[in-house]
């Protein structure tokens, strides 16, 4: 236990070295929080009621997407894959401590949001926060879950990005965190829920736990589980 605690620490610190999880984890969102807070708000004076909300599904989603996938490319196609095999140490482990780790990331920059939006813009803080914090842990969870699948099986870094942006550019535009998914057409408006997003933001939203919007995250947290689990036993043979 010791050993693994240790792991996660050094990949924590690793990662805060790393530009990639620095670019996508605190800068570009709390930038956007910045600039696209204050648009919102102006021309939406209704909007700081979700502000808080659309901010951090917004910044998980491109932490997750575009920020988890390129580290865990880095381990399975480099020499660190052989480095672990030589030294008997589990392939799983790898994806397990940089989940672990960026996961950290990503709630200390949700904890930024939670804090600077009421204070830069006014902005409400969730009715329930119970179910905030609830919803915020399950969603970057299947965020990450998500983004694992992309790193495990696109094996080029070049790939890896272009694959990340075209799941993150619908995942964002599609989840209601733009504009109400009511203005949306219909083919647009399904197709947004096959995303974690729009799931994460009804439900972070929301005033009490509602099992229509917890039952697709927690589907599509198990299906990376499986799917993670199959690409590592085709990545170890």
């Amino acid at each position: 236990m010791g050993a693994f605690l240790y792991g996660v620490s050094l990949q924590w610190k690793l990662d805060i070295r790393s530009k990639t999880l620095l670019i996508t984890c605190y800068i570009v969102p709390l930038l956007f929080f910045a600039i696209m807070g204050g648009i919102f708000t102006s021309v939406m004076p209704g909007a700081r009621y979700t502000l808080i909300q659309s901010m951090t599904v917004f910044g998980v989603t491109m932490g997750a997407l575009i920020g988890l996938p390129p580290t865990i490319v880095e381990i399975y196609s480099s020499d660190i894959k052989k480095v672990y095999r030589a030294n008997g140490v589990p392939l799983y482990l790898g994806l397990a401590l940089t989940n672990i780790s960026a996961y950290i990331h990503l709630f200390i920059m949700s904890m930024i949001l939670y804090i600077a939006a009421p204070l830069a813009f006014q902005a409400e803080l969730p009715q329930n926060p119970l179910v905030y914090f609830i919803t915020l842990a399950i969603f970057i969870a299947v965020s990450l879950g998500a983004a694992s699948i992309i790193g495990l099986a696109v094996k080029d870094p070049a790939k890896t990005s272009m694959f990340s942006i075209i799941i993150f550019i619908p995942s964002t535009m599609l989840s209601g965190i733009m504009f109400p998914t009511e203005l949306l057409p219909k083919a647009f408006k399904t197709a947004g829920k096959l995303f974690p997003a729009s799931w994460g933001y009804q439900q972070m939203t929301a005033r009490v736990l509602t099992f229509e919007n917890l039952l697709p995250l927690l589907l599509i947290f198990v299906l990376a589980l499986v799917l993670c689990s199959i690409l590592l036993r085709r990545i170890d043979r």
